[in-house]
């Protein structure tokens, strides 16, 4: 058995975000020397299950294994079906666990990430359930650096205790770029509340939960849609003007009168 190689995939697999629990099953598959196989990991995330399958394919012309990618299988407690996503495992641009799990839910992930030319960016990754690629799997979408989203400047706008404690705030941004759900303490009307907020790239915006997990409409959604309220009624009324003009030219045709 090759064990510089067994060592490498042992903590890929760890710190892909599956532990360590495969770690005897990985080595016994690896000393049988098949062409693939496939090891199964479950886990849950409070009253989420989350079943993985892990793809390991050997080289055709070297002993060495390689994890290609893994499956996910999200059981929601009130999905009527499992929500399936395979991520792909290479040198760059990998995916943990937790990571696809909080895509699989919607919230989005920030990651450094490599283009074709080797060139590191930055972006937001959030999963698009409208689209598929040929695989079946949803397309992500990508929010860059010029897309305008900041998010410490946006949690700013909010009156969070832990953003005035260096320590605290670092936490807070570094969980909600890895895509969690953040518990925090914010302050209404004197008043200290736990909430939970979770980035909200697409809308340059953090969005707000309550105790219980319900969302809230804060400031920033309702800004945004006083904004958009603004721009339609900014809009002219061209469906209502078109009507307007054919009203006239029907009545003028008759002979009628038309005041106003």
């Amino acid at each position: 058995m090759n064990e510089k190689n067994f060592e490498y995939l042992k903590d890929q697999v760890k710190y892909s975000g599956f532990g360590d629990e495969l770690e005897a099953q990985l080595r016994e598959q690896i000393k049988k020397q098949p062409s693939e196989f496939t090891l199964q990991h479950q886990t849950t995330f409070g009253k989420d299950a989350l079943d993985s399958s892990l793809h390991f394919k050997r080289s055709s012309v070297t002993d060495m294994y390689f994890f290609n990618s893994y499956t996910a299988a999200l059981k929601q407690e009130q999905a009527a079906e499992n929500l399936k996503q395979t991520f792909y495992i290479g040198r760059d641009n990998n995916v943990t666990l937790k990571e696809g799990y909080n895509l699989m839910n919607g919230r989005a992930v920030n990651k450094d990430l490599t283009n074709k030319e080797g060139k590191i960016y930055n972006a937001w990754l959030q999963m698009d359930f409208k689209q598929t690629d040929n695989a079946g799997n949803f397309k992500l979408k990508q929010f860059h650096q010029n897309y305008g989203f900041d998010l410490e400047k946006e949690l700013g706008k909010l009156s969070i205790k832990e953003m005035g404690n260096a320590q605290d705030k670092s936490r807070v941004i570094e969980s909600l770029q890895k895509g969690n759900r953040q518990v925090v303490t914010i302050s209404e009307n004197g008043n200290e509340q736990k909430r939970y907020i979770e980035a909200n790239p697409q809308f340059k915006s953090v969005t707000v939960y309550d105790a219980n997990q319900h969302r809230m409409q804060n400031k920033q959604s309702q800004n945004v849609s006083k904004s958009k309220q603004q721009e339609q009624s900014a809009a002219p009324d061209v469906d209502g003007e078109k009507g307007r003009k054919q009203e006239r030219k029907q009545k003028k045709d008759k002979g009628m009168s038309i005041s106003g």
